[in-house]
């Protein structure tokens, strides 16, 4: 029996909330959809957009659930139980605060951070286990609320860094269908910004050059 992955990302339905930054999680699957020539369908069953294809001849179902934000789990949790699909199969894409726009975080598990399509599907599906990747989307000014920000657009200035992050994104996705999580998290983990970060793999390489006995 082939072994099915499923990717999750997360954001509101609805014009109104296109585009926002809650709905990075949308963004990325739309790319990594047109990326696998999947045609998005409407799913009354799983209240979801699925769109099934293959990446590197594994297949390959992409959800964004059409529930709120904090009803995730409604969605997300039941489709998998309906393929059989194990937690160790499951990625979940969401929108964070609390890195920089440009960052992108892949974690095999762990809490939810007060993520509320997180704390939807983990409190369904009963553990912490399943994958998940991170989209920083900067945070607001102190004098802005934190709703008003995250339900708010990108930008134009921010639009060229916004596409590296889809991009990358895609890109770390494809990698963890094909090549698991490790080498997903090393090659891609990091900041696309001009200035970013290194990711996890780079400075495990500097902390430990070859030849150096470690």
């Amino acid at each position: 029996m082939e072994e099915t992955y499923l990717i999750a990302g997360l954001g509101n339905p609805g014009k109104g909330y296109a585009d926002t930054r809650h709905n990075a999680g949308f963004m990325v699957l739309d790319r990594l959809a047109k990326r696998l020539g999947a045609e998005w369908e409407v799913n009354k069953k799983f209240a979801t957009h699925l769109a099934k294809g293959r990446q590197d001849g594994s297949p390959v179902l992409l959800c964004k659930p059409q529930g709120y934000m904090n009803l995730s789990g409604q969605s997300v949790v039941p489709l998998a139980k309906f393929y059989q699909i194990p937690v160790g199969r499951i990625m979940v894409v969401v929108d964070d605060i609390d890195l920089p726009l440009g960052a992108v975080r892949m974690r095999p598990g762990g809490g939810t951070g007060g993520h509320r399509g997180l704390d939807s599907i983990q409190g369904l599906l009963g553990n912490d286990a399943f994958a998940r990747l991170r989209l920083g989307v900067g945070r607001p000014e102190p004098n802005r609320e934190v709703s008003g920000f995250v339900l708010g657009r990108f930008a134009e200035a921010e639009a060229e860094l916004l596409g590296k992050v889809l991009e990358t994104a895609a890109d770390q996705l494809a990698c963890w269908v094909r090549q698991g999580i490790g080498p997903a998290m090393n090659n891609y983990n990091g900041d696309c910004s001009p200035t970013g970060n290194k990711t996890d793999d780079e400075i495990r390489r500097d902390d430990h050059p070859e030849g150096d006995g470690a």
